[in-house]
Formats: C-alpha cells, sequence, structure tokens
C-alpha cells in the first residue's frame, strides 16, 4: 500500500520558518520525482518546487530564495524548508510522487498558517 505522509505545518508568524516532511512508502522513492504543492482556500493547486531522482530542483517564483526542498532516498523522505514566512504562503500543502512508470501518488496534506 502506497502512503505519503505530510508533517510539520502549524501556526507562525511572519518571518518565521517551518520545515515540513513527507515521509513515502510503498514505492520505489528514489525512482520517483518528488514535489511540493499548496493550495489556499479558493485557489488552484499550484506547484510550490520539485525534485527529481538527480537532485535537481526547481521553485515557482513565489518562493525562490526562501524555499528549500531536498529529499533523503535512505530515508524514503523529502523535506521543505520555509523561510521568511509571508501571510500569502497560508495554504494547505501537499506532497506529490510522480513516476512515469509507475504513476502519480498524494498526501492527504498539512496545513500552514502565517499569521500574526
Amino acid at each position: 500500500q502506497v502512503q505519503l505522509v505530510e508533517s510539520g505545518g502549524g501556526l507562525v508568524q511572519p518571518g518565521g520558518s517551518l520545515r515540513l516532511s513527507c515521509t513515502t512508502s510503498g514505492i520505489i522513492f528514489s525512482i520517483y520525482h518528488m514535489g511540493w504543492y499548496r493550495q489556499a482556500p479558493g485557489k488552484q493547486r499550484e506547484l510550490v518546487a520539485g525534485i527529481g531522482s538527480g537532485y535537481n530542483p526547481n521553485y515557482a517564483d513565489s518562493v525562490k530564495g526562501r524555499f528549500t526542498i531536498s529529499r533523503d532516498n535512505a530515508k524514503n523522505t523529502v523535506y521543505l524548508e520555509m523561510n521568511s514566512l509571508k501571510p500569502e504562503d497560508t495554504a494547505v500543502y501537499y506532497c506529490k510522487g510522480s513516476s512515469r512508470l509507475y504513476g502519480d501518488y498524494w498526501g492527504q496534506g498539512t496545513q500552514v498558517t502565517v499569521s500574526s
């Protein structure tokens, strides 16, 4: 059974930091492209950051320089380090694993709220 489980969300003040984790099971993690997406109320889900099996990250323009995606293949886990958080970063953050051979899988999401 495939599982992607996000953790690390919460309430943080503007300018603060959070580190999200997505731990996977049931997939060959090392071959998957992993991505972090977010969805704010009333908005479409958008890509925040992605990292391929070759460790080549990409970021949405809105988070460049503030967020860092990384992966630990030994732990089957992908991370999203978020710094200098802004109120507009408030959203549910989702982890996604993608493989051309095996398909796509989503986590259940974790809420991030940036507010004073």
